[in-house]
């Protein structure tokens, strides 16, 4: 465990600021699915196509986050990571107070894309920087800290919600652009400026494709994560349907099944984060996860519940059960070298948000051949073997120093 010493490294101003970072980041990110059946309601959609029109909007905003991710993660290599944490929260601050003058679903779907290019950068910057500034034995406490920090952004946008969800669009860009004065203060990854006085290329997405050995780790790491967007962003984001599926009669709000599930993966990222320091490694705790995770999500769809109270306990089992979300991006941070992390570390998050796409079409191909809980239970089936396969592949990373290079 930490001591003194290492408390204030921990505790220190760039670990603390990308923790913000992170924390109004899942605000922007998680507030569309709290605030859908109101703002869509406002814009005219009729109630039965509430479902529908919001999983093409998410889908736009994952579409997003899927390119902003090449375009943040190249250039956090090519101009440092500082760039990317600057420029991705003024992209989704500006956006994210667009969200709240919109007047039709076609603004909105344009606007949920801007901001998801903005969001795109600011996990994987984050947990890039920390990884680099912290010492072997305090990175996972520190990237779980930035996690943990960061998902409470979920239960302050669940109750800024309440005012309007018009405000709580305003009140998030608003933070995003009170956070750009602290990072003033943050400085550069020194092991980066190192490595751009050694004039090696940086940010070329060649090299994550040109080498066998690089590209399967690569789509390791990407993979490692797909079960994860599967339950936040069908079975947590969509949980009024699913819930009335269930035959639960009680109302449920998306913003509190979101804040339960957000509070649950807080803990679970502190829980996977510090036991990978504990126990010396990476992917034995990540494998503890996706088995946890997939008897989470099958309780969750087939114990009967019927009250809101235990239908929002399974959320925040649900949501520490898919808790190892930030260890997988320190994973795949901690594989590649100086000039290739910030690409790999920022694109790997967004691939796996941009998944959401593929796998809502096959979830809703799905219920219409069996039913919503059949569904699921196919999809988590096919996503947890194929995280399992992926975590196979990736290096135990654990001690890795990272002070080097990818060469080609």
């Amino acid at each position: 465990m930490p001591d003194k010493k290492d408390l204030k490294l921990l505790f220190s101003v760039p670990v603390i600021v990308a923790a913000l970072g992170y924390f109004v980041d899942i605000y922007d990110l998680l507030l569309f699915s709290i605030v859908r059946p109101a703002s869509l309601t406002a814009l005219g959609i009729p109630q039965d196509q509430l479902f529908k029109q919001g999983e093409t909007l998410i889908q736009w905003q994952m579409a997003g986050l899927l390119i902003g991710g090449l375009i943040w993660g190249v250039m956090g290599d090519k101009r440092g990571r500082l760039s990317v944490l600057f420029g991705s929260i003024l992209l989704y601050s500006l956006a994210n107070i667009g969200n709240g003058f919109v007047t039709n679903v076609t603004q909105y779907a344009t606007l949920r894309f801007i901001a998801g290019l903005g969001l795109a950068g600011e996990l994987g910057a984050g947990i890039t920087l920390v990884s680099e500034i912290l010492p072997v034995r305090l990175r996972g406490y520190g990237t779980a800290l930035v996690a943990t920090i960061g998902l409470f952004g979920a239960v302050l946008a669940n109750i800024v919600s309440q005012f309007g969800w018009k405000e709580a669009y305003f009140i998030g860009g608003g933070l995003g652009l009170l956070l750009l004065i602290a990072r003033i203060s943050v400085f550069e990854s020194g092991i980066f400026l190192k490595t751009k006085e050694q004039h090696v290329e940086r940010g070329n997405l060649l090299q994550l494709v040109n080498n066998g050995q690089r590209l399967k780790k690569y789509l390791g790491c990407i993979f490692i994560g797909l079960p994860i967007w599967f339950v936040i962003g069908n079975l947590v984001s969509f949980s009024p349907e699913i819930a009335k599926s269930m035959g639960l009669t009680e109302l449920i709000t998306p913003g509190n099944a979101v804040m339960f599930a957000y509070i649950g993966l807080a803990f679970g990222d502190l829980t996977s984060g510090f036991g990978s320091q504990l126990i010396r490694s990476r992917k034995k705790m990540v494998l503890a996860f996706i088995a946890l995770n997939f008897i989470f999500v099958c309780i969750f769809l087939f114990v009967p519940v019927e009250t809101a109270f235990a239908f929002y306990a399974r959320c925040f089992m649900l949501g520490f059960g898919i808790g190892y979300w930030a260890l997988f991006v320190t994973i795949a941070a901690e594989q590649f070298g100086t000039n290739l992390r910030s690409t790999v570390a920022t694109t790997v998050p967004n691939f796996i948000r941009g998944t959401l796409i593929p796998i809502t079409w096959l979830f809703q191909y799905l219920r219409g051949r069996y039913d919503t809980i059949h569904g699921a239970f196919i999809v988590i089936v096919v996503t947890t073997i194929i995280a399992l396969i992926a975590l196979a592949v990736v290096d135990e990373t654990y001690s890795r120093d990272l002070n080097y290079v990818e060469k080609d």
